[in-house]
């Protein structure tokens, strides 16, 4: 199969910033209906000026995590039972 012939990537229904936190809400489908999960990352750039991306987390960056959690969380409840 060709590159241009596979299935887009998929992408978040939405993702919140702080800082250099980001919080990606996923959108899913089961047997009762759509449900949510949320993947968490800290972005930081290195010597060559390329951006990378950790799933770990130092103490300065717990109250960035925080904010993203819960925006994350107000999101997906706002959308509970839709």
């Amino acid at each position: 199969m060709a590159p241009h012939d596979q299935p887009p990537k998929p992408k978040p229904v939405i993702t919140f910033r702080c800082s250099s936190i980001k919080a990606s809400v996923w959108k899913n489908e089961g047997e009762k209906g759509p449900f949510y999960n949320v993947t968490f990352a800290r972005s930081y750039k290195v010597s060559d000026g390329t951006w990378k991306h950790a799933e770990s987390f130092g103490m300065s960056d717990l109250d960035a995590l925080l904010v993203v959690i819960g925006q994350a969380k107000v999101w997906i409840t706002e959308r509970a039972g839709k």
